[in-house]
């Protein structure tokens, strides 16, 4: 007990040091010379009209001229934005681009491709390919998702876009061999229904 009070005893000595020394500290702050540059101790900063400094001011109402120095379209042929090449009706969105969120996506695709909820998985390689768009493998699971599900269209159309982004990857046989398969599966299928007729 008596070691408790002590340290308090020490504790509110030191918080009493600090204290004085920072009280004298303000003092001397407060005795310091002016320079004649700014404000004296005690006064508020000045106040900036905006028409005395350069002539102009630091709001909003400042306009800032943006039009293109001349002979930009000539030194410049094709530097046009693409809201001025694409139609007035059309709608200008960006896509958000997120490698990492992309990854991530694939990962839990995969997750649900093995657990054969080819729906989920499906879902999360679109969503990889909105966060982006050249993503290979989220390409070729989606083909295989589409596979199937029995959308033997989509899947051929992703199998082929994942031939585009690497042709010599490392499920370019697969996707070729699928290709193939497709392919003839659907061959198949048109005679069948020719051979009806």
């Amino acid at each position: 007990m008596a070691g408790k009070i002590g340290l308090m005893k020490r504790a509110a000595i030191s918080v009493l040091a600090l204290l004085v020394m920072c009280g004298a500290a303000g003092a001397q702050v407060d005795q310091l010379p002016s320079s004649g540059k700014g404000p004296g101790p005690g006064q508020a900063p000045p106040r900036y009209d905006r028409n005395t400094e350069a002539g102009e001011s630091s709001s909003r109402d400042t306009k800032i001229d943006i039009t293109p120095p001349k002979d930009d379209a000539k030194n410049h042929p094709k530097s046009s934005s693409a809201a001025e090449e694409a139609p007035p009706d059309e709608v200008q969105e960006f896509h958000p681009y997120d490698p990492h969120k992309a990854m991530k996506d694939v990962e839990i695709g995969d997750f649900y491709f093995r657990r054969k909820n080819y729906r989920a998985a499906l879902d999360r390689y679109k969503e990889a390919l909105v966060y982006k768009s050249g993503d290979a493998v989220a390409n070729f699971r989606m083909a295989e998702c589409m596979e199937r599900l029995g959308d033997a269209d989509g899947a051929v159309d992703h199998y082929q876009e994942y031939l585009k982004i690497l042709p010599h990857g490392p499920f370019s046989a697969e996707a070729q061999k699928a290709l193939l398969r497709l392919k003839g599966e659907k061959q198949q299928a048109s005679e069948k229904t020719q051979s009806k007729r």
